[in-house]
């Protein structure tokens, strides 16, 4: 292939179109990058930046539209022209850092008989020189061939990763997020490389939801919202808070907000919590009667936060109290016994037993209420069932009838009313809600929010992490915004839109939320 295509671009996306089931997540998405630029593409999550990039690597398919680059229709020969970096670190961790480089392209020991290639031991002499001299050559680093990579820093791994990438002398290197991971110091490290990388007459694809960065590094920049492009602008030319209103759109009619909260007991406490690499340390208190708000974007530490909060992370430090009593939450049986619930966001596999009825779905964290000697009431069991059909309007055909035929709106309230079902025993009185709408119909939503204002109208406390900033507003009384696993505000719900959570989340903008107040005005 050669790069003599006129002023053709180097890399271009022309009306993608890529449908899962009846989701749509890119309907027609174009994008352009110019050859030795970095080009930013920014979107909220689920705008379809993930599905772009598994399609321009060959992942998926797409149902529409062609990839050219240089002016070429893509082909098994262009595509490998294209190297991705992507947000996790695919090496080996007992591989050492010469075999992480020459896999796939392993020098062996030479033989007159072709045959006998395959038999023969690697040259591991040649394998430690050649990843020496990729090394030096690409980052001017001299890291020990035979170290583990699992005894390397973050950078370090990035280092070798990104190397092993540009020994194929790809011409377009696609980032995915690779920053999420790392700490300001590194991070700063690998944009240097960027552009060092750049300069050298890189092309270079640059995926994050830091809009600090994109305003920094990048020369020009793609807006997807919606599966579609929006925008495509001078990235260093561009306000943040432009970009921020093109990843949001027009604001959705909204749902009456919650009147703030009046001040309960604190239900539940952390102090100095946190997980090493994953988020913290983070200290904040959940009030009864009050449903608090968790965003972040990919690497913020969110999802991490949420499921500590129910014995789903291992080696987390800090100080956790529930009711004032300090707890260990090593695994969900432990959260359980201190009246802790969990909706979590893919109901399918970890919320619900979809082969099982609703009957029983709903009875399975409480069945102590149902038996008695050891042989279960069914006819006690079918009429709280029945009961809680009723009060959530689950929409089935009956409380024998398997959960695996539900919408997924009908699915998402059986998920939650099995909590309802122990909440009359022993009262689980902290529901931790992680996407608790997501992919459900408008009223099943409906229904789902009057549940949570009930929960709390009963004085239950309610914990909500969210990536849909509209409903997270309207929904909670308070917002933690987490970036790079630290909290960057802590704000009343009704102060603040969701242009100021998405600027904040990634990092286009810091300080105190009334100079934010006072922007916005002006």
């Amino acid at each position: 292939m050669s790069p003599s295509n006129g002023g053709a671009p180097a890399l271009e996306l022309r009306g993608l179109v890529k449908q899962y089931g009846g989701v749509q997540a890119l309907r027609g998405a174009s994008l352009s990058a110019a050859r030795g630029t970095v080009h930013g593409l920014i979107g909220q999550n689920g705008a379809g930046k993930s599905t772009l990039i598994k399609i321009l690597a060959g992942l998926e398919h797409a149902d529409a539209g062609e990839i050219r680059v240089d002016g070429v229709a893509i082909d098994a020969g262009t595509r490998s022209q294209i190297a991705f970096i992507h947000q996790e670190r695919l090496l080996s961790p007992t591989f050492t850092v010469a075999e992480a480089l020459a896999l796939g392209d392993e020098p062996v020991a030479t033989s007159r008989v072709g045959k006998l290639r395959a038999l023969l031991p690697l040259d591991l002499r040649r394998m430690r020189r050649r990843a020496g001299e990729a090394l030096e050559a690409h980052f001017g680093v001299a890291l020990p061939p035979d170290r583990l990579i699992g005894e390397l820093s973050v950078a370090e791994q990035q280092i070798v990763q990104i190397t092993r990438a540009l020994i194929r002398s790809p011409r377009i290197l696609v980032f995915d997020e690779p920053t999420a991971a790392l700490v300001s110091r590194e991070v700063e490290r690998l944009l240097r490389t960027i552009d060092q990388l750049r300069s050298r007459g890189l092309t270079i694809l640059y995926v994050s939801h830091y809009l600090n960065e994109i305003a920094s590094l990048c020369d020009h920049v793609t807006v997807l919202r919606d599966g579609v492009d929006v925008a495509h602008v001078d990235a260093r030319e561009t306000p943040v808070e432009t970009l921020v209103s093109a990843m949001i759109g027009a604001q959705p009619e909204a749902r009456a907000r919650r009147a703030a909260a009046s001040a309960q007991d604190v239900a539940l406490e952390a102090l100095d919590l946190h997980a090493p690499g994953r988020f913290g340390p983070l200290s904040f208190a959940l009030r009864r009667g009050e449903v608090l708000g968790v965003t972040g974007l990919v690497g913020s530490g969110g999802k991490p936060l949420v499921r500590s909060l129910f014995g789903l992370e291992r080696g987390v430090l800090g100080e956790l109290r529930v009711r004032g009593k300090a707890v260990r939450l090593r695994r969900p049986a432990d959260a359980v016994r201190e009246g802790i619930a969990f909706v979590p966001e893919d109901r399918r596999r970890q919320g619900v037993a979809t082969d099982l009825p609703v009957r029983d779905n709903f009875s399975l964290p409480a069945l102590g209420r149902f038996s008695r000697f050891g042989l279960l009431n069914t006819r006690r069991e079918t009429a709280a069932a029945r009961a809680l059909i009723d009060t959530l309007g689950v929409r089935t055909p009956g409380p024998l009838a398997p959960v695996r035929h539900l919408s997924g709106g009908n699915q998402q309230k059986v998920a939650l009313g099995k909590w309802l079902g122990r909440a009359t025993d022993d009262g689980a009185a902290i529901y931790i809600l992680d996407e608790p709408t997501v992919g459900v119909d408008v009223g099943a939503k409906a229904d789902i929010y009057r549940l949570i204002d009930t929960l709390v109208a009963q004085g239950a406390a309610v914990l909500i992490f969210s990536s849909d900033l509209h409903e997270l507003l309207d929904l909670t009384d308070r917002v933690l915004v987490l970036a790079r696993g630290a909290i960057v505000q802590d704000v009343p719900s009704h102060t603040v839109s969701t242009q100021d959570l998405l600027a904040w989340a990634t990092l286009a903008r810091t300080g105190d939320p009334t100079e934010a107040k006072r922007e916005n005005a002006a």
